[in-house]
Parts: structure tokens; C-alpha cells; sequence
């Protein structure tokens, strides 16, 4: 990971304010702790609520020195280019080069609420090859799947800017379009051994048809973490309450679920419940029960929720490490906060020897 330091474990990341944040003021302690007890990433994705990417990246920049900062993700379609373009490189030269601008596709029925169109791949192929472009200081006249612009300039023309582009993906097309035109891929929770294992080829294999060095691009495993013993309440908050909500959005469930080839009449019998379907269109992360997450609970097949990190920080190391060893090359411990994880991180950096 670009921008860390011998201190620290430029494989080992964390999402700050990870899923429902009370207040996004907790990003600043967390950053300053991931930071001394050396993590090497922070990851901020945004939610339309207290959690807009650009004030959690400037804040994340201004309350660090060394860790590496990436968006994971915020949409191409809900700024202007020169305006992306713009708090890229902001960041950028504020971090000394510590920033990663992190893109996704965004999850379609929101950006129905909203009125934006769905992102597609090539949007995102040629919006890529757009930033590039301004923050190495060209004017642009453009037209293409990103959008058609008579002029498209940032406005200094010395800029000479090489900003690392992330992606998050999970299907074959978006990690093809990873392994073609970004610098960083960001996984999914949830992953079984064998989905990681194929999403790392599909992206490798698409660097080198495109001509690129395909062990140059960072491929991010985001693997639910609980160190020490989890309780029920714990497990329920943090692993069926978090994967409840990513199936319970249509089209997102979807992509979960064929991603790890799971039987997707078990979807089917989820989305049908009246626990479920009770939620509307609320997030179940941000509102449910302990009761209610105990009856979902009872939903999820039990190989739905194992590809995750239990128990003593050993434990939780080694189930890291086998992340590494199935071919990612950075880990993102998933729902765990950095004063959660400083004794896995001990033990992780016992077991380096």
C-alpha cells in the first residue's frame, strides 16, 4: 500500500465508521489509533447521512501522517468531473500522496430515490480514463459513456498528478474492468475461499490481456472481524445484521449471492419473511431488534455467514493470513474498530516472526 512506513502493516486495513455511525467525529480517534498501533489503510464509504466521502477524507488526511487513505466507495455520477477531479487531487497533495480515489457502482434503487440513472461499466471505464487525463493537466472536450463536456479542465495546467484509482468489485465484468483500468480492487465481505480465490484470477488475468503488470494492482480482501469471544448480541449487530441489509437490497442480494454461487431460492425465502419484508425500506443494520436479528438469524445458512474472523486475536490472525495466502494482497479487518483490533494486530506481527 502506498504511503506507509517500516512500522506499519501496509497489508492490514479498517473501514472507519463502519456500517451505522451515531457520530462521524468518531472517524478522528479511530484514524490516530489505526495509526499507532500501525495499520496501514483506512477505507471510508459513504452513506447519504453523516457520511459524505469528501469531509471524511479531508478529515481522515488532517488527522493522520503516515496512513493510507481510500474512498471505498463514493459514485462518479453525483459530482461533476472537475469537481471529483478536484478533491482528488486536493487530497492527494494534502496526504503527500496517500490517497486512493475509490469508485463503485453504487446500489440502483438509491439512485432511483434520488433521480440518478444507474452507473454502468463502461461509465465507469471511461470516467477513469477521464480523471486520469485532468490531473495530468490536459483540457478535455469529451463524449462518452461518462458523459459528453465541451470543456473539461482543472484549473491549473501544471498539474502532473499520477492519484491511484480504486474499485469496488465482485462479478467477473467489474473485476475485468479492475484488472483493465484501476490501480486498487476492494472485495466484499461475506467471500468464500473459492469466490476470492476466482475474483483474484478474473483480475490478473484481465491486467495482463491489457498489458499491464497484473502484481502491480492491490487486491483488498473486506473480511468481517470479531476479536475475543463474540456474544450472541455481538455476532447478530455485526454479521447477520450486516449481511441481512446487503441482501436485503434488490439487486445487490443478487450479486452476493451469485457471486458465491449460493442457492438463490434461500434469497427468495429471506426476502419473502415478514420479519424481513417488515424493514421496508430501511436498512436492518440501522434498525433492527435483538429479536428481530435473532429470527433473521435463523434464516442465513450457516456457510453464508462462516467466511468471516471468531474468537482470540491467534485466531483472527491466522484467518487473516489465510486471506493473503489465497491471493489477496491486503486485508480489510470488517466491522471492527482499530482499539478492537490492536491485539490482533499483535498477533499478527508475532507471526511474522
Amino acid at each position: 500500500m502506498h504511503g506507509t512506513t517500516p512500522d506499519q502493516l501496509g497489508e492490514l486495513g479498517f473501514y472507519t465508521l463502519a456500517g451505522h455511525a451515531e457520530s462521524p467525529r468518531d472517524l478522528i480517534h479511530e484514524v490516530r489509533r489505526a495509526e499507532e498501533i500501525g495499520l496501514g489503510a483506512v477505507f471510508i464509504s459513504e452513506r447519504w447521512n453523516v457520511k459524505e466521502a469528501a469531509v471524511l477524507s479531508g478529515a481522515a488526511g488532517a488527522s493522520s501522517e503516515r496512513i493510507a487513505i481510500a474512498t471505498a466507495a463514493t459514485n462518479h455520477n453525483t459530482r461533476h468531473p472537475v469537481i471529483t477531479g478536484s478533491y482528488a487531487t486536493t487530497m492527494h497533495r494534502m496526504t503527500g500522496g496517500r490517497f486512493t480515489l475509490g469508485l463503485g457502482r453504487g446500489i440502483a434503487p438509491l439512485f432511483k430515490m434520488v433521480g440518478l440513472p444507474p452507473v454502468t461499466i463502461a461509465q465507469l471505464e471511461d470516467f477513469a480514463g477521464l480523471m486520469r487525463r485532468l490531473w495530468h493537466g490536459e483540457t478535455v472536450t469529451h463524449d462518452g459513456p461518462a458523459g459528453r463536456y465541451d470543456s473539461l479542465r482543472l484549473l491549473d495546467p501544471s498539474f502532473d498528478e499520477d492519484i491511484p484509482l480504486g474499485l469496488t468489485a465482485w462479478g467477473p465484468k467489474t473485476c475485468a474492468l479492475a484488472g483493465r483500468a484501476f490501480d486498487q480492487v476492494i472485495l466484499h465481505t461475506f467471500f468464500t475461499d473459492e469466490t476470492l480465490q476466482r475474483c483474484v484470477h478474473d483480475i490478473r488475468r484481465a491486467a495482463e490481456l491489457a498489458g499491464r503488470d497484473p502484481d502491480a494492482i492491490e487486491i483488498w480482501s473486506v473480511f468481517a472481524t470479531i476479536p475475543g469471544e463474540p456474544t450472541a448480541e455481538a455476532r447478530l449487530k455485526k454479521v447477520t445484521a450486516r449481511l441481512a441489509t446487503y441482501l436485503q437490497l434488490p439487486g445487490y442480494g443478487e450479486g452476493l449471492v451469485t457471486a458465491n454461487r449460493w442457492d438463490p431460492a434461500v434469497l427468495e425465502r429471506f426476502r419473502a419473511d415478514d420479519v424481513v419484508r417488515s424493514f421496508g425500506g430501511t436498512m436492518i443494520d440501522q434498525h433492527g431488534t435483538p429479536d428481530q436479528l435473532e429470527h433473521i438469524a435463523g434464516l442465513l445458512p450457516e456457510e453464508w455467514t462462516a467466511p468471516a474472523a471468531y474468537g482470540t486475536p491467534d485466531h483472527c490472525a491466522g484467518a487473516v493470513r489465510r486471506q493473503l495466502d489465497l491471493g489477496a494482497t491486503g486485508v480489510i479487518m470488517h466491522g471492527a474498530t482499530p482499539d478492537d483490533l490492536e491485539p490482533v494486530v499483535k498477533a499478527y506481527r508475532t507471526g511474522l516472526g
